[in-house]
């Protein structure tokens, strides 16, 4: 809820209910979903969040604001899961045969990684974002993570670390990459009225409408892309440049 530049954005409505819940709604439709839990913070802001998960039968933890990586560890040590799939919660347009694509990959690696996202490098459109990895690795992170960027975004200390973790990567089948060029995130009210327009367009017809699905609404109309055209490639890696040593400048842009 305490997003500074777009404050409440996890409770904006897309087709009759709250973003989160929308989120929540995508993620359970991966063929692989385990128990899946809201990790949100213990602020005051982050109440009326609780009350609206507590409502729709959503497991929540509430944990600290600005250590994520404490607060995803945490929760994967109340609830016992041996394996952790860490999705943003501000993905609504998240594909969910994605999410299956990347669990899959860790499952029949599991003896190979530690560790595999679609992140490292990326080529999905961002917005499809997807970590796995064991709670063995999370929890070497949470004992050795030091710096305030490998707190705040929980996982960067194991891909930062390929010595000491066995790291795999999905990218997207295509060949090509999008992570530059198309956003599927909400940051900004730009993004909000993008998202909003995919669904009010594909929900009704099917409300787990792909990937694919909205690169055909972009390409028949091509209106919609220019919406929050000017945040493509914005990311949080833009102010930690200089301290990664796996992502490169190319990978970001300043707004």
């Amino acid at each position: 809820m305490g997003s500074s530049r777009l404050p409440g954005k996890v409770l904006l409505p897309l087709s009759g209910k709250p973003l989160i819940c929308r989120m929540f709604e995508r993620v359970a439709f991966s063929n692989y979903a385990g128990k899946i839990i809201v990790a949100i913070t213990e602020d005051q802001d982050d109440d009326e969040l609780f009350k609206l998960c507590k409502q729709n039968n959503i497991e929540v933890y509430r944990g600290s604001s600005l250590d994520l990586l404490d607060r995803h560890f945490q929760a994967v040590k109340i609830f016992n899961a041996d394996v952790v799939v860490k999705i943003p919660s501000d993905c609504p347009l998240i594909d969910p045969e994605i999410i299956d694509k990347v669990i899959l990959y860790y499952i029949n690696n599991r003896n190979k990684y530690d560790f595999v996202s679609n992140l490292h490098p990326p080529s999905y459109p961002d917005g499809n974002d997807v970590e796995v990895m064991s709670f063995k690795a999370l929890e070497n992170a949470w004992i050795n993570a030091k710096k305030d960027f490998e707190r705040e975004h929980t996982t960067p200390y194991i891909w930062e670390n390929p010595d000491k973790f066995r790291i795999g990567n999905v990218d997207w089948e295509t060949g090509l990459d999008y992570s530059m060029t198309h956003r599927f995130t909400i940051d900004y009210k730009e993004d909000y009225e993008f998202i909003q327009r995919v669904y009010n367009e594909l929900y009704e017809k099917d409300n787990r409408f792909s990937l694919n699905d909205i690169l055909n609404l972009l390409e028949s109309k091509p209106e919609l892309k220019k919406i929050n055209q000017m945040y493509a490639g914005v990311n949080w890696y833009r102010n930690h440049i200089n301290e990664l040593k796996t992502i490169s400048p190319e990978q970001t842009k300043n707004i």
